[in-house]
C-alpha cells in the first residue's frame, strides 16, 4: 500500500487526523523517503493537530510533513493566505524548525485570501444569524465565490505590485456594500500590497513543472483538508465548504504527470462535525475529552456522534473508492455502537444514493433526509477494524490508539504490499 505516491482524504466532517496520518507517513519511523506533501484544497482553516517527538502544532497551510524536514508545495487548488502562514512559520520556528519558509513552494496561480475576504465572509455569516452554514470565518468561501467571476488576485501577483494593488481595490469596491455596515474591518491596501510584496520575496513560488521534479526524488503524498462530506459537491448542501476535498484534484495532478496514486480513508472510532448540519448519530451522552477542539465563533460546537457505517460507505463512494484505511481514536472509551442504517419517513436507509456530481438538488435532498434520519445502533465486536475492513470493503494500513506519532501502527496490508 506504501509502494505508491499516497493521497490521505478524510472520510467524515473533518478532524480525523489527517495531519497525524501524514506526520507519520513522513517520518524516519514510516522510512517511505517522502520528497513532498501537496496540499490539494483549502486553505488557511485548516488544522491538523500533530503531537511529535515533544512537539504540538496545528498545521493549517504548512503540510505536515515539516517535523521530519520535508517541504510543502501549496497547490494552484490552495487558496493561500499569507498573513497567517507568515504567523505559522513563527509558531514553527519557535517549536525549533529552522526557517519554515525555505522548505514551502506555492504555485502562483494559487488564489490568495486576504482580509477583505475575511471580512466579507463574517459579515455573511453574520446575517444568516440562526441560519448560519457553520463557516470558519476564514474567508474561503469568499475566495472562491469572488474568483468564479471576477480576476482575482493570486499568489504570483504579489511580484507585482501595481497589478495587485488594482485588483485589491476591485475585490474592495465589490464587497463594501456587505463588509461596510457590519462592523469588520481590514488593512488599507496600500499596508496589504507592502506586506504581500515581502511575502513574495520571502518564499519560492513555482509553476506546474515544480510537482514532477518532486515526484522524480521521492514519493509525494498529498494532504486534503476537511472532510470529505463537507465538499462543495458531496457534502449536505448548503453547510459545506467551496472546496473540493475528494481526492479528483490529487489524481488529477498526478495524471498530468504520468503518474498515479492510491487513495487513504482517514475515520476516527466515531463521528465528530464541527457546527450546522445534519450528524445522525450526534450524541449528547458522549464526553469524549476533545483537547484540540472546541467551540468556533463563527463555526460552532464541536459534536460528537457515534460511528456511522452509513455515511462512512457514502464518502467512500464519493472518493470513487479507496485503496487502505486509517483508524484512529482506537483508545477512546465509549465508543462501541455504529449506525448500519436510518429510519425515515421514506423507510429503512442503509445507503446513501451517489448523485451525479455537482447536483446540488441531489445533495440538499440528502441534507433533508439526514435532517429527520433516526440512526439504527448497532453494539460493535471486540475487532472494530475487521468490521471496518468489511463494511467499507479496504484493509486497515495503519491505526492509532493515542494522538502522538509514537501510537500510530502499521498494518500487515501496509507492509505485505
Amino acid at each position: 500500500m506504501f509502494g505508491s505516491h499516497l493521497i490521505v482524504v478524510d472520510l467524515g466532517f473533518g478532524d480525523a487526523g489527517k495531519g497525524a496520518t501524514v506526520d507519520w507517513l513522513c517520518s524516519p519511523e514510516a522510512g517511505l523517503d517522502v520528497s513532498a506533501v501537496v496540499r490539494f484544497n483549502g486553505g488557511a482553516q485548516a488544522a491538523h493537530n500533530v503531537i511529535a517527538d515533544g512537539r504540538h502544532h496545528t498545521f493549517a497551510q504548512f503540510g505536515s510533513g515539516i517535523f521530519s524536514g520535508v517541504p510543502t508545495l501549496l497547490s494552484r487548488h490552495m487558496l493561500v493566505e499569507p498573513i497567517a502562514l507568515a504567523g505559522e512559520a513563527r509558531r514553527l520556528e519557535a517549536l525549533g524548525v529552522r526557517d519554515p519558509l525555505s522548505l514551502l513552494r506555492i504555485e502562483g496561480d494559487a488564489l490568495l485570501t486576504t482580509p477583505i475576504h475575511i471580512a466579507a465572509n463574517r459579515a455573511r455569516e453574520d446575517a444568516r444569524g440562526a441560519a448560519r452554514h457553520g463557516s470558519c470565518g476564514r474567508g474561503i468561501g469568499e475566495t472562491a465565490r469572488y474568483a468564479l467571476e471576477h480576476d482575482a488576485p493570486t499568489v504570483a501577483d504579489c511580484r507585482d505590485p501595481a497589478l495587485l494593488r488594482a485588483k485589491l481595490r476591485a475585490l474592495a469596491a465589490e464587497y463594501a456594500p456587505l463588509i461596510a455596515p457590519s462592523g469588520h474591518r481590514y488593512e488599507p491596501i496600500d499596508d496589504l500590497v507592502d506586506m504581500y510584496r515581502e511575502f513574495a520575496a520571502a518564499v519560492r513560488i513555482v509553476d506546474g513543472t515544480y510537482l514532477a521534479r518532486a515526484a522524480r526524488r521521492g514519493r509525494l503524498v498529498f494532504e486534503g483538508a476537511q472532510g470529505v462530506l463537507l465538499d462543495e459537491w458531496r457534502g449536505f448542501h448548503p453547510h459545506t465548504t467551496w472546496s473540493t476535498v475528494e481526492p479528483r484534484n490529487a489524481r488529477a495532478m498526478l495524471a498530468c504527470i504520468g503518474h498515479s496514486g492510491r487513495t487513504l480513508g482517514v475515520t476516527r472510532t466515531y463521528q465528530t462535525r464541527h457546527g450546522a448540519g445534519p450528524m445522525p448519530t450526534e450524541h449528547l451522552g458522549l464526553r469524549i475529552p476533545e483537547p484540540h477542539n472546541a467551540f468556533g465563533e463563527y463555526q460552532g460546537a464541536f459534536r460528537l456522534g457515534h460511528l456511522d457505517a452509513v455515511l462512512l460507505r457514502y464518502a467512500v463512494a464519493a472518493c470513487g473508492g479507496i485503496d487502505g484505511l486509517v483508524v484512529n481514536h482506537l483508545d477512546t472509551a465509549g465508543t462501541d455502537l455504529a449506525a448500519t442504517g436510518y429510519r425515515t419517513r421514506a423507510g429503512i436507509v442503509r445507503k446513501l444514493p451517489l448523485g451525479p456530481w455537482r447536483d446540488l438538488d441531489h445533495q440538499r435532498g440528502l441534507t433533508e433526509l439526514l435532517a429527520t434520519a433516526d440512526p439504527l445502533l448497532e453494539e460493535l465486536p471486540d475487532d472494530r477494524l475487521s468490521w471496518l475492513e468489511r463494511t467499507l470493503g479496504a484493509p486497515v494500513v495503519l491505526s492509532a490508539d493515542g494522538p502522538a506519532r509514537a501510537d500510530r501502527t502499521p498494518h500487515r496490508a501496509a507492509a505485505a504490499a
